[in-house]
């Protein structure tokens, strides 16, 4: 047999002012300059934790032949440029085209490209158009959003349990299995779906802790006992501004089992519903945290602000955290990565041990919000200058090759060091740091971009953690966002609102 295999991902942050072209899906790649295709996509993926090396896993096991006509990986940020969908789709698109016998897809659920709201829909959608009767696996990202087209043109869908994301590769696993069954004639997959109106907090979606643990709990054992083929609770993506936003449950069910499927479909979403108001993050003035953090005993103490984390679209190149913490005081501490290629450039050219002033950040106004970027002056030597280069050891994309562009580390005094890169990253794996020489076992305080991924790798060291509602397109407060797409009603937006 022979399939098509594809990665294409990518987290839409409809709010971010920064638009996503074909050059910046090269994540993973081992290149700087856009996606990478044939023998080069197979060789980058191979041996990492992702939902592709899965399915190309499983194939070789079965003896057959696949194809890899693309890997499309980007750092989340705003709309997709609509060449870049367009390339993407029509590479996947002509390979399935040249004839196939089964597609598996590596998707994130949750892209929006310029005119697709729902970019991976639209993508099925097509293939669809050229191969009517090809099955098609989907594994997807935990903050997938779910239109009917992309349930509609799949045959087998399975999403990430975990938030941080540790379990891909399982999850493509999950998903061609079910696929395979159905070659083999063993089962007739029926997709059942139910997309809730909620807008969840993603500080308080992760599995591994209520409101969601139990949800999650019930899923993975419905499927582990085989009551469905799959079963799978989203998060959502909520900073997206498009009618199929919410928190989603698919099953995905034998076609002589379906009522086991929609009865499994009612309980999970009604656990999710009944639990709705636990979904909702409480803020704290950012002044307040850090002063919290002064009071804590010996670190490391992880500082997370999660109002601009590149992970959820922000451009991480907002400097208020870090001026609240050199305003109280805070000593020994490691921050960043900031995204300033033209801050890099100056300290490069300064060169290591030079004595430098120099403006970081602030580069970004995000007007959705109203915010106006303010660069943050700093004065300090150049510690350290690399290549950002660094491979995944920790388990988020263990063996992914990543890169933040060229960075350099400058040491304002005060033990202060602060990373500054070319290329954005959110910090889910201590290589961000260690690469340049840092002991973060040594360090005090650790000022980091993040939500929930930053827990793979740096919640192992951390003595505290201390979240941060820093300001940034990435804000939990919803009331900042001028939503108008959105089907309404929906919660928490409309706090009294009930399902009909």
């Amino acid at each position: 047999m022979r399939f098509v295999i594809a990665l294409m991902r990518h987290e839409t942050n409809t709010f971010s002012p920064l638009p996503t072209p074909l050059s910046s899906f090269c994540r993973g790649t081992g290149g700087n300059d856009g996606p990478v295709y044939g023998e080069a996509a197979i060789r980058a993926t191979e041996n990492t934790n992702s939902a592709a090396a899965a399915f190309m896993d499983l194939v070789r096991e079965q003896g057959d032949e696949f194809v890899m006509p693309l890997l499309a990986n980007s750092v989340p940020s705003g709309v997709v440029t609509r060449d870049a969908f367009e390339h993407m789709a029509l590479t996947i698109v002509s390979a399935v085209r040249d004839g196939c016998d089964a597609v598996l897809l590596d998707l994130h659920g949750a892209m929006v490209a310029d005119g697709y709201p729902d970019a991976e829909g639209e993508l099925l959608r097509r293939i669809r158009a050229v191969a009517p009767a090809v099955p098609i696996a989907v594994a997807l990202d935990f903050h997938a959003n779910f239109s009917a087209t992309l349930i509609e043109n799949a045959t087998a869908i399975a999403g990430y349990c975990t938030y941080p994301h540790i379990d891909v590769y399982e999850t493509g696993a999950r998903a061609a299995r079910t696929l395979m069954a159905a070659l083999r004639g063993e089962v007739a997959p029926v997709l059942l779906w139910r997309r809730l109106p909620m807008l969840t907090h993603m500080l308080r979606q992760t599995p591994r802790e209520q409101p969601m643990k139990d949800i999650m709990d019930r899923a993975m054992a419905a499927e582990a006992k085989g009551e469905v083929l799959n079963a799978s609770v989203f998060g959502g993506f909520p900073l997206a501004d498009i009618p199929h936003v919410g928190l989603s449950v698919v099953i995905v069910a034998d076609a002589r089992h379906r009522a086991a499927g929609e009865a499994l479909l009612d309980e999970l979403c009604g656990m999710a519903w009944d639990r709705r108001a636990d979904f909702i993050f409480p803020l704290e003035p950012m002044e307040t945290s850090i002063a919290h953090a002064k009071t804590l005993d010996a670190g490391p103490i992880v500082l997370v602000d999660h109002g601009d984390n590149c992970g959820a679209g922000g451009p991480t190149d907002e400097m208020s955290v870090l001026a609240e913490v050199l305003r109280q005081g805070l000593e020994d501490v490691v921050a960043g990565p900031f995204w300033d290629p033209q801050a890099v450039a100056q300290l490069v050219e300064a060169g290591e041990g030079a004595d430098v002033t120099v403006a970081v950040g602030g580069k970004t106004d995000m007007p959705a919000l109203g915010l106006k970027g303010q660069p943050l002056t700093l004065t300090g030597r150049v510690w350290r200058i690399t290549d950002g280069n660094y491979r995944v050891t920790g388990p988020m994309f263990t063996g992914m090759q990543l890169s933040l562009g060229r960075t350099a580390v400058l040491d304002i005094g005060g033990g202060v060091r602060v990373f500054v890169c070319e290329k954005p990253q959110e910090p889910f794996d201590a290589g961000l740091f260690t690469h340049a020489g840092i002991d973060l076992d040594r360090t005090r305080y650790i000022l980091i971009k993040s939500r929930q991924h930053f827990r793979a790798g740096f919640e192992p060291i951390a003595r505290h953690i201390v979240l941060v509602a820093g300001p940034g397109v990435c804000s939990s407060d919803y009331a900042d966002f001028p939503f108008r797409h959105l089907s309404r009603p929906i919660y928490p937006l409309e706090p009294d609102m009930t399902l009909d």
